[in-house]
């Protein structure tokens, strides 16, 4: 009777745990008698997916478009100046760039404010520039006794347009702008297009594609694509002592390297890569500025050799080949590299380096006679050259410079024009 009964409870209590889902691996059952066999976390929302990039088209303004016109456009033989003009990265807070300190000065001295350098946008596109890649002017070819040599190509412009480069020292957001009104790095934004991460006053995140003079330079050509027929933006002068484009990629040397700074660097390498790609892909194209901002008029030739293979190892490894070269404080190698082609002129060029620029008072540029390259001269709209005297004789034909001033952002220094 005894084991009837422990029979009869034990066939209980397994029909009890089936009806409940017990631990017999059965299936639940839906409502409508059908199994569901779905995992509950398979009810987790899938991600987003990532936004597709808006096609963007490159053009060579070498070439005459078939017919001679595209879109409608006219487009003509230009073999006249090609103008050349370079910021440093902007400033966006200027409260915190000009608040009494020592590095006051220099940032009045040296840099625009995110006001000066949209108006300035707007005075050139007024004014009948469209831009081009500095790469796209000069070319590397061969003469008649097989030597190679550089020219300057004919430019196929919108009628009635004016060619300008701009250029963009220092895009690498050194430690010293993060506390003095400048974005912290670029980003991808939700929309996947370029923007800049940083922090405001109060310490608040901002990412913002107004805060930055390359997210500002791409939404005014998606404003005004006639400003750059051809696709191009700017080339980016970087140097590589304190990483790129607001990332630590950087080695260094000065103290023991230990695998945790190591990690960090290769996370850091992986984050710029994407913002890297995406800039490529929108025209923007890369040159060296140095990797440790060097002077090219005074280094040994054994400190400009170790600090090149530094660049390509650490920085052009990451942006790719490039034939540009911007001279860091527009100093010339070998002390003038106009009158002579000295030792470290033919060490730079040795390395692929074509078109070798400086800072000047025009935007002057000569092919050099002896050796496959060229110089340049661009001229710096900043806080020296706005407050100058010679700033309508010298940049009349971007902007009037009374327009451009930022007299609720600068302190108060004073002006050499009327």
């Amino acid at each position: 009777m005894k084991k009837l009964a422990a029979l009869l409870l034990a066939l209980a209590l397994l029909l009890s745990l089936a009806a409940c889902g017990g631990n017999n691996g059965s299936a639940d059952l839906e409502e409508n008698g059908t199994q569901n066999t779905q995992d509950p976390q398979d009810t987790v929302p899938e991600p987003e997916p990532e936004p597709e990039p808006e096609p963007y088209d490159i053009y060579d303004p070498t070439v005459m478009p078939e017919g001679g016109s595209r879109d409608g456009v006219t487009y003509v033989a230009y073999d006249g100046i090609v103008e050349h003009l370079f910021f440093h990265p902007v400033i966006v807070y200027p409260e915190l760039a000009f608040d009494g300190d020592s590095q006051e000065k220099g940032l009045d001295d040296y840099m625009v404010t995110a006001t000066e350098f949209s108006r300035i946008l707007e005075s050139v596109y007024q004014r009948g520039y469209v831009l081009v890649d500095i790469a796209d002017v000069w070319s590397e070819t061969t003469d008649e006794n097989g030597n190679a040599v550089m020219v300057r190509n004919t430019l196929y412009l919108p009628e009635g347009k004016k060619p300008l480069i701009l250029s963009y020292d220092d895009t690498n957001y050194y430690e010293y702008m993060l506390e003095n009104g400048f974005a912290y790095k670029l980003i991808l934004g939700e929309d996947g297009k370029i923007a800049s991460w940083g922090k405001d006053p109060q310490g608040n995140e901002v990412v913002s594609r107004d805060l930055d003079a390359i997210p500002m330079l791409d939404k005014f050509v998606e404003e005004h694509p006639d400003f750059s027929p051809f696709g191009a933006k700017a080339c980016l002068s970087v140097t590589g002592y304190q990483g790129i484009l607001g990332y630590r990629t950087q080695t260094d040397k000065t103290v023991e390297w230990t695998d945790e700074m190591e990690a960090f660097r290769q996370s850091e390498i992986q984050a710029v890569k994407p913002i890297i790609a995406e800039l490529k892909r929108t025209g923007w194209t890369f040159g060296s500025h140095t990797f440790g901002h060097i002077r090219l008029d005074s280094c040994s030739m054994e400190k400009v050799q170790s600090d090149t293979q530094r660049w390509f190892d650490e920085v052009g490894s990451l942006v790719g080949p490039t034939n540009v070269l911007f001279y860091p404080h527009g100093s010339r190698p070998d002390g003038d590299d106009w009158k002579q082609t000295g030792p470290v002129f033919q060490y730079l060029q040795g390395q692929g380096f074509r078109i070798l620029c400086s800072v000047g008072i025009e935007s002057f540029s000569a092919i050099k006679k002896d050796i496959s390259a060229v110089i340049c001269d661009r001229l710096h709209p900043d806080g020296t050259t706005l407050r100058s005297k010679y700033v309508d004789q010298r940049y009349g034909q971007f902007y009037d410079v009374r327009e451009i001033f930022d007299w609720d952002a600068r302190p108060d220094y004073g002006v050499n024009w009327q």
